[in-house]
């Protein structure tokens, strides 16, 4: 085994006196390096843009989201809201009642949701660092806070007590509808602030106060149509999940940030999968050249091989010369395009060199996890196409 490491490091150090094996010899190195980086850089720039986009999901989410599992609303009583107070793990929660509703502002309409919060809901989430113009909204007032899209839609302005929002949402119960006007409760809105976000949530919520919400879609005064907690940090979820449950019973859903967007962590996670098989793909075409090279050194070396064999070198020892060529190679190959990937990434963070728009950097993201995935994917297919271009060398020998 020395033997064979002592002579696969000189070929792999030295020039071939055929010129036509060092220009593939390097291009195979340089293919490595670049299929390297450009693997790292792939994942870094998925993760900065998975991220980008999942602060703006998570700007209206909370970190857990307790819903029924029978019905819209439910009941919560003075003594399970002292449980939630009282919970080490819970920071702060706020109760919200949110409906489909129609909305009317000069003969323009649209059909959005309406959700009232209480003054626990801006310590909840950060959503108040999102308001783009106004005052958010104060306790026990008609006043909302709209998105910039029903904004836009809409035409309204803020401050404007002469020419009020209305709002339509259906009375609770059953039976035949005599009069139309008598089948909806109407409330006056007025437009305190207005927020933004992106485009999907700012033309979907109207903020309220919770009272307000609750008399508008006939609720009782403890029934909600949600709780959303915000927890402390580290905190244990199945711990929390648990006493949630104990507090509330069996009839409720309780939601963390990924299962309320169930859907756009699935697409993102395809997408980053789709990224990953696509850079793997060139890296293997890239190791199609390494494996090209290391059988044209082994005819290049064929008399060599011979002699050694003359001189009792097994042929298992001959094709390990070439294989551990191949992981020298593959391996100097990975280090230094990883480095060059990781210094690329870490000066586009500090200095932002690449900009999608004047004051917008283009995310990345230098992550460990994306180094392992670097390493791993690398070295487990160098060492494969280093192994099965090394079994040629004991042909003809």
């Amino acid at each position: 085994m020395k033997i064979s490491f002592y002579i696969a490091k000189r070929y792999a150090i030295s020039f071939s006196k055929n010129k036509a094996i060092n220009i593939i010899t390097g291009i195979a190195s340089v293919g490595i390096i670049a299929s390297t980086m450009a693997l790292f850089i792939f994942l870094s720039v998925f993760s900065g843009l998975k991220e980008f986009t999942l602060n703006f999901a998570n700007a209206t989410d909370p970190d857990l989201r307790i819903e029924t599992s029978a019905g819209k609303f439910f009941t919560i009583s003075s003594k399970q809201e002292q449980q939630l107070k009282a919970n080490k793990n819970i920071v702060t929660f706020s109760k919200i009642a949110e409906e489909r509703v129609y909305f009317l502002f000069k003969e323009k309409e649209i059909v959005a949701h309406i959700k009232g919060v209480d003054n626990n809901y801006i310590k909840v989430n950060d959503f108040k660092n999102h308001m783009y113009a106004g005052e958010w909204i104060e306790s026990n007032s008609e006043d909302v806070v709209v998105g910039a899209e029903i904004s836009r839609k809409l035409a309204l302005g803020l401050f404007d007590f002469n020419n009020p929002l209305e709002v339509y949402a259906p009375k609770p119960g059953k039976g035949n509808i005599e009069n139309p006007e008598e089948a909806f409760n109407k409330s006056f809105l007025f437009p305190s602030g207005i927020y933004s976000i992106n485009e999907e949530l700012d033309g979907k919520y109207v903020f309220c106060d919770v009272v307000l919400a609750q008399n508008l879609l006939g609720l009782k005064p403890n029934q909600f149509t949600n709780i959303e907690i915000k927890t402390k940090r580290n905190s244990n979820e199945d711990e929390i999940r648990s006493e949630l449950a104990t507090i509330f019973g069996k009839n409720i859903k309780i939601k963390n940030r990924a299962q309320l967007n169930d859907s756009l962590y699935k697409m993102l996670q395809s997408e980053n999968l789709f990224i990953y098989l696509f850079s793997t793909l060139v890296v293997i075409l890239t190791l199609f050249c390494l494996a090209g090279a290391i059988v044209m050194i082994i005819i290049d070396k064929k008399e060599n091989l011979k002699t050694l064999y003359n001189l009792g070198v097994t042929k298992k020892s001959i094709r390990t010369i070439f294989f551990t060529q191949g992981i020298i190679i593959t391996f100097f190959g990975l280090m230094i395009g990883l480095i060059l990937a990781i210094g690329i990434v870490l000066l586009q963070q500090q200095f932002s060199l690449i900009m999608i728009t004047p004051t917008m950097p283009y995310p990345v993201v230098f992550d460990w996890r994306n180094i392992f995935t670097v390493l791993t994917t690398i070295s487990v297919l160098g060492i494969i196409s280093s192994w099965i271009a090394s079994g040629t060398a004991n042909k003809g020998i």
